[in-house]
Order: C-alpha cells, then sequence, then structure tokens
C-alpha cells in the first residue's frame, strides 16, 4: 500500500486478494523492524502537525490531525499491524452468522486512563451517540447508516438510539445488527467513530469533553496531557493501556508548523524529529540517511458546487477545467514529492480486483488527462451556453505554503488556457476550509480525501444524492443505483460488486465530471533514523506509534 525509500530499508507492498482487503494490504515502515534492536535513552520524540486539532471527540473527529492523534489515544474493536493487517485492540474474538447480517464481538479485559473497565456498554453508547442527532456528528450518519440497523432512521429522527442495532449482551459481549451483508465491515470498525467512549466521563464533562488535554479520556496507548492550542499538544504512554509492556515511548510532542522551511530549520538544530519537505528541499535532502517518500492512497482533487456557481452547473466547463491542469508538471516541478498524476477517482495501489493481483485502477484505466485542445473545446460550449465570454470562480484551499504554491499553479493554468475565465483564490486554515466544506460555503475546493476502509466504496458513495459528503449539488440516478446495486445486490458476490464500482466510476468522472481529480499523493520528507518502529497504513492515523521507540 505504501512504500517508503530509506538509506535502512526499502520495499513495496503487496495487492489486495479480496473484497475484504482491510486484512490482506501491506505497507511498509518508516524504520527498521522493532526486532532489529532496542530501545534505549530518551524515549521521547517531536513531530510536525500541519494545523491545530479541530476536536479530539471521536463523534465529531472529521479531519487528518484529529484522526492521527485520536487514533493515538484511542483503540476500538480492532488496530492496524504494519501490514495493515487486523490485530486484536478491545476484541479478543469475533463471530458472524452465515447470513452476515449479526456480529459477534468478545471484549478483552482492558481499562480507561480514569480505571474505568472498558465494557461493551461503552461501544454501544459511543455508537448511539455517533447517530445522535442532537449530536451533530458528521461522520455517525455516514458511517453507520446503511450499515448498523435502524442507524439512518435514528439519524433521522425517525427511530429512537435504543433502536440501534448495537446492544450489549453483557459487559464483555458486543452483539451488532448489520442491515445487509458489508463486506468490509470488520476493517470499519478501525475508524475513529467507531472507538468506544465511557459515558460517565463525557457526560461529566459535558460541553467541555475534548476542548482540552485535561477533558480528555483514552484507552489507547497513549494519553493525551498537554493541549496549547494553535502551537502544538504533548501525548504521553498510558500505563491504564491493555498492552502497555508494547509501548515503549514516553512522550510524543507534537508541533503545529504550517510552513516548511520553518520545519526544515527546527529539524536542523534538533528541535524536531520529523518534518514535511516540498519541492525547494526535496532535492537538497533525497541523499540524507533521514530522508524518506510515503506514498499514500490521498486524492487532491477539485471540488464543484454546482449550486453556488452556475458556470459549475454546466457539464462542459468542469470538463474544461479537469482537461486544462498539466498533472505531471504539477507533481514533477511544484510538488516534487513522489505525489504522481491521478487517473481516476479511486487511487492506484489501494484495492486490486476480487481474485486477482490487477490494480483497480489499471482495470479501469485513465479516466482524466491533461488535453489543451479538448479543455478549449468545452470551454467554448459552456461559454456558449452559458451566454457569456467571462466567467469568475473562486477557489478555496488551505493557506499552508506548499498548498498556496499549489493554488497559484491552479490559478495560473486555468486563466491561461481558458480565455475569459478569472478565479480568484481564497486560502483559509485548514479548520476553516473543513468547515467551509462541511457547510457548503464554496464555489470550487481543492479538497482533499483519504480511504476511510479498504474499498473502493470509501470514495465512490461520496457522491450518493444528498450524501452527507456530496454537499455540492451533483446527483445522478445512474450513479445513485450503481452504488446502490454494488452495495446490495452484489454485496457477496465481489466480481460484480467490482465491475459495477467501475461502471460508477465512469459515470462520475466521464460523464459527468462531478469532481476533477488532480493527483495523488506522497509525502516526503526527513524522520530521524534513529527513531524505529513507525509506520503508516492504508487507513486510520497517518503514523503509527504504538509500536516505536528510540534507538541511540
Amino acid at each position: 500500500m505504501f512504500v517508503f525509500f530509506l538509506a535502512a530499508c526499502s520495499g513495496g507492498g503487496d495487492s489486495e486478494t479480496s473484497t475484504d482487503t482491510s486484512e490482506d494490504n501491506t505497507s511498509e515502515s518508516t524504520t527498521e523492524d522493532s526486532s532489529e534492536g532496542e530501545a534505549s535513552g530518551n524515549q521521547e520524540i517531536t513531530v510536525t502537525a500541519k494545523s491545530e486539532i479541530p476536536s479530539m471527540d471521536p463523534s465529531l473527529i472529521t479531519d487528518s490531525v484529529g484522526f492521527q492523534w485520536a487514533g493515538e489515544t484511542y483503540e476500538g474493536l480492532y488496530r492496524l499491524d504494519e501490514n495493515s493487517q487486523l490485530v486484536d485492540g478491545m476484541a479478543e474474538s469475533s463471530e458472524v452468522s452465515e447470513d452476515g447480517l449479526t456480529w459477534t464481538f468478545k471484549l478483552r479485559d482492558a481499562e480507561w486512563s480514569n480505571g474505568d473497565p472498558v465494557t461493551a456498554h461503552d461501544f454501544v453508547y459511543a455508537w448511539r451517540r455517533a447517530v445522535d442527532p442532537d449530536v451533530g456528528s458528521e461522520y455517525g450518519p455516514y458511517f453507520l447508516g446503511g450499515i448498523i440497523k435502524n442507524a439512518t432512521e435514528i439519524s433521522n429522527g425517525e427511530a429512537e438510539l435504543e433502536e440501534l442495532g448495537a446492544t450489549a449482551k453483557d459487559d464483555k459481549t458486543l452483539v451488532v445488527e448489520l442491515e445487509k451483508p458489508v463486506p468490509y465491515f470488520k476493517s470499519m470498525t478501525v475508524f475513529i467513530t467507531f472507538m468506544p467512549l465511557n459515558q460517565d466521563y463525557v457526560e461529566e464533562q459535558g460541553d467541555k469533553f475534548a476542548t482540552e488535554a485535561e477533558y480528555t479520556i483514552s484507552n489507547g496507548p497513549f494519553h493525551m496531557t498537554e493541549w496549547n492550542h494553535g502551537e502544538g499538544w504533548t501525548v504521553e504512554k498510558s500505563d491504564t493501556y491493555w498492552d502497555s509492556d508494547t509501548v515503549q515511548l514516553e512522550t510524543i510532542n507534537a508541533k503545529v508548523i504550517k510552513e516548511v522551511s520553518t520545519g526544515v530549520n527546527l529539524y536542523e538544530t534538533g528541535d524536531l524529529d520529523q518534518t514535511e519537505l516540498n519541492a525547494e528541499f526535496v532535492d537538497q535532502y533525497r541523499s540524507n540517511e533521514a530522508f524518506n517518500v510515503a506514498e499514500k492512497p490521498y486524492l487532491y482533487f477539485f471540488k464543484f458546487n454546482q449550486d453556488n456557481n452556475e458556470a459549475l452547473a454546466n457539464v462542459d466547463a468542469r470538463k474544461a477545467i479537469s482537461y486544462a491542469i498539466d498533472r505531471q508538471s504539477l507533481t514533477n516541478a511544484i510538488l516534487n514529492d513522489g505525489s504522481v498524476p491521478a487517473e481516476g477517482y479511486v487511487p492506484s495501489n489501494f484495492v486490486s480486483m476480487p481474485d486477482s493481483e490487477e490494480d483497480f485502477r489499471e482495470a479501469q484505466g485513465p479516466l482524466v488527462e491533461y488535453n489543451e485542445e479538448k479543455a478549449k473545446e468545452h470551454w467554448s460550449k459552456a461559454l456558449e451556453a452559458l451566454g457569456t465570454d467571462t466567467v469568475e470562480i473562486e477557489l478555496l484551499g488551505d493557506d499552508t505554503g506548499t498548498s498556496k504554491d499549489v493554488l497559484a499553479y491552479y490559478k495560473n493554468q486555468l486563466e491561461t488556457t481558458l480565455d475569459g475565465l478569472t478565479i480568484n483564490l481564497l486560502e483559509v486554515p485548514f479548520k476553516e476550509r473543513v468547515r467551509r466544506d462541511n457547510e457548503a460555503e464554496f464555489e470550487m475546493e481543492a479538497a482533499t480525501w483519504g480511504p476511510d476502509y479498504v474499498d473502493p466504496n470509501t470514495y465512490l458513495n461520496m457522491y450518493l444524492t444528498d450524501g452527507q459528503n456530496n454537499r455540492m449539488g451533483y446527483s445522478n440516478e445512474e450513479y445513485d443505483a450503481l452504488i446502490e446495486k454494488a452495495n446490495g445486490e452484489y454485496a457477496q458476490d465481489p466480481e460484480k460488486r467490482f465491475e459495477t464500482f467501475l461502471e460508477a466510476e465512469r459515470v462520475l468522472l466521464e460523464e459527468d465530471a462531478a469532481v476533477a481529480p488532480i493527483y495523488q499523493d506522497a509525502k516526503a520528507q526527513l524522520f530521524r533514523p534513529s527513531i524505529k518502529g513507525v509506520f503508516t497504513t492504508a487507513t486510520g492515523p497517518e503514523f503509527e506509534f504504538k509500536w516505536a521507540y528510540v534507538e541511540e
């Protein structure tokens, strides 16, 4: 799934071999395997974060920074290891009924950071809270709806919380009833929305819950002990964690660093142990033993809000914009960090076709490209249909250094290729961009999406009519029907299911150009060579620190 190039080690991930791919994909560690050395000296590291944490509440988190640190402080039924395989978390075992509708999980003996036992009731409470319309979770209705029995009805106010298909048979037995067979359900339980919550603690804190370090609780490897908003935070090893003997790092400090040059300077002075690099620094550090590139199935793309701009409601205008972006020049000259041009909405090296080593992306072939002639042709049609020769579009994006460079590139490419187009850049902090996306307060957005579980559905179900992550006025009955068929009629027929996903992606991009995939992300970075056992996985936190340690 991910490849890290290091002086110490290098390699590639294996392909998926089944639709329940969460247990089959692999990743490479950013460091040598933990069996090759032992921890010594000060077990404290300092890493970068690209922005402030908007929330540490698992029911409310929607961003990658929150995923990272809540993922280190909470633990769900399972966790992903260095090979992206599911390993025991709070669950010791599970059974699924023959019809695929009922899952029974047996929990281990575990404690919260306040000493309370972790029970099946904690999962029931957390999942009910995630679909409670009064709580306002974004991902709760999105992830549980249509999956857990009655989740949709509850989030719509049509059923009571107690009717959710998650019950505690006893303190150590969680029974989950699904609406339909879901091939990837087990891998979904790794996602942050499915984490347990201690009801007494949450209700005791009230509105303060998860807003400051002192109002957080954990059942994972680490516990947050300090949170200086806008500057950084600290998590420390949790002595109450069931597998604390495995955890060797004592302290992880995170500093919010928006400018790459600042991060590099702090790395050189020894104040940081990890920092991202951009094109300006990649060539300078490429031969450094601390240099590595993490390839990720994260997609960067244009999101077109058809409700907020008349031009973007025109399919030819959307196609013209997609054709006008030279993705190869962007990744080579502007990013220069290992990122590659996108060819579709489902990333490459993410999931393979059933019973095959053929990548989904290869099976489909390219659906987007740079073609200046086609861009001008579609733009001319759009202007004629709109009855104008000038168009203004506001492009929303992040205000960090690299994002600013990329946004400037987009503006130049689009205005140069498409006569009469003016792109007005709106650069805002990451947290604000997430808010504007959630509220559909944008015209065109330089958006990002990473997988929540290992299945094409994590990308393609985003654009169902009125879907939780649509928010751009897109609707196509044919597309809706295809996604519904893939997850309904073909839920237990992997080959037909994937063929249906291929067809849906063609509708989304070739026919409608509802979004415009631009590039697939990779992160060039410096990572202190003495830090071992850090790795990344297909979903969840960007880095996993449970098995990490410092070797001096």
